[in-house]
């Protein structure tokens, strides 16, 4: 008789792991600074010096850009913040089209809808999981003005081909880094090879400040929007002599003092938060792979992948099972898996075409001269992805000691020996 727990043997993992936590002492006590001083947020939405933040967030922004070795860091309140604030600076308009992932936070594409902009979903690469650029070629239309590229999982996408796609057409392109904070493309620190690349500082993240972003580009104009942006640009854009009044509208993007202090601690462990990261994720490969159907994740050419997910396919012509029955099987056993990532055009707010009011704003608007379908079948790597092939480990969940991590590699092997057992229920 099988020990699978899913058939009534005993679990392989009987305790829970410990919950990911990256702040320590130098944290609690550049907190503690900061509350003594009184000033938590030095930010004015007003033509001043405090125009541009508190002596904290200036100080990390302007580590932030050493690290990166990037011209200009923006601080933000979120990634989503970050991601309105940069599509806004390109100059992002109603009724343009941005083409961007499925396979992502929703904010990436919601972001695109908050300036009344219409997102436009590119399929995916099957082994990166990261936009396609022969796909974003073809969903491009003339009213396509940007491409919104998240480096999914913790490796960059295509960025020279992508890149190659946006200069052919005069694209702008805003990478979506959330996910991948000191991942290398080609010796370029993801984020900072489009115009615009913009970082997540939340509480599951590589490094965090509980909530919290920053913008990075070498284009100083790019900056100077930003940072009106972040800030109730319609209070200062006479004082400043800003003649250009596109997009400056009264957002509080802002990032305090303490939020900032934090930061600049994270930072300075980001090297050390990887490094772990890597460890785990090698230690998995080592000891999944030659599993049958079961594919780990494959890191490109010249590249570094950080892990924030493991990511794993699924084959089930070799498995003889299917993803959902050994899901079942991997969860009995008390594997952190999960199954599901995204694929946001199939949600209801873009199959209903709803977002603004209910008549089907801004989809529905006059200035908006496209046809954009999201219909299911649109994307059909992602979404066979979904539906049969994708698993993941998220590695900024839980702190994987080596124990830990063997566990889950013995997890994984006990099920993949007791495939022919599980045979007769998948009938």
């Amino acid at each position: 008789m099988s020990d699978l727990a899913l058939l009534g043997g005993p679990k392989t993992i009987d305790k829970p792991f410990t919950r990911y936590n990256s702040i320590g002492i130098e944290e609690m006590e550049a907190v503690q600074a900061v509350i003594k001083s009184g000033v938590l947020s030095g930010f004015l939405g007003s033509n001043s010096p405090a125009f541009y933040g508190g002596p904290k967030v200036q100080e990390f922004e302007r580590q932030w850009s050493d690290y990166f070795d990037i011209e200009y860091s923006v601080s933000v309140n979120s990634n989503t913040s970050g991601l309105i604030t940069a599509l806004g600076a390109v100059g992002i308009e109603p009724g343009d089209e941005v083409i961007v992932s499925p396979w992502t936070m929703s904010a990436s594409a919601t972001s695109i809808l908050v300036w009344n902009a219409i997102p436009v979903f590119a399929d995916i690469e099957r082994e990166t999981f990261n936009l396609d650029p022969a796909s974003i070629e073809k969903n491009i239309t003339p009213y396509t003005k940007a491409i919104m590229v998240p480096d999914i999982f913790g490796q960059g996408a295509n960025l020279d081909a992508i890149a190659k796609v946006a200069n052919k057409n005069g694209l702008k392109v805003i990478e979506d880094c959330a996910q991948a904070p000191g991942a290398l493309y080609k010796g370029k620190y993801c984020g900072t090879v489009a115009d615009i690349g913009v970082f997540s500082l939340n509480c599951h993240k590589h490094i965090h400040t509980g909530e919290g972003g920053m913008c990075v580009t070498d284009n100083r104009e790019y900056a100077r929007r930003m940072r009106l942006i972040r800030n109730h640009a319609e209070a200062v854009v006479e004082g400043m002599g800003i003649s250009d009044l596109s997009n400056m509208i009264g957002f509080n993007f802002r990032m305090t003092e303490i939020e900032a202090a934090i930061g600049i601690e994270q930072l300075k462990k980001l090297e050390c938060f990887l490094k772990e990261r890597i460890q785990v994720a090698n230690r998995l490969t080592e000891g999944l792979n030659g599993l049958k159907g079961l594919t780990t994740p494959v890191v490109m050419a010249n590249c570094t992948h950080v892990y924030y997910v493991y990511p794993l396919l699924i084959d089930e012509s070799q498995t003889h099972i299917s993803r959902e029955l050994l899901v079942k099987a991997l969860r009995a056993e008390g594997t952190p898996i999960s199954d599901r990532y995204a694929n946001l055009h199939l949600q209801p707010m873009f199959q209903k075409k709803i977002a603004y009011g209910n008549k089907g704003f801004p989809w529905s608007a006059d200035f908006y001269n496209g046809d954009v379908s999201y219909d299911k079948g649109i994307c059909p790597v992602a979404e066979r992805l979904q539906e049969h092939e994708y698993l993941g480990i998220g590695l900024c969940v839980n702190q994987y000691r080596d124990e830990d991590t063997d566990m889950i590699i013995k997890a994984f092997n006990k099920v993949w020996n007791g495939l022919e057992d599980l045979w007769d229920l998948d009938l």
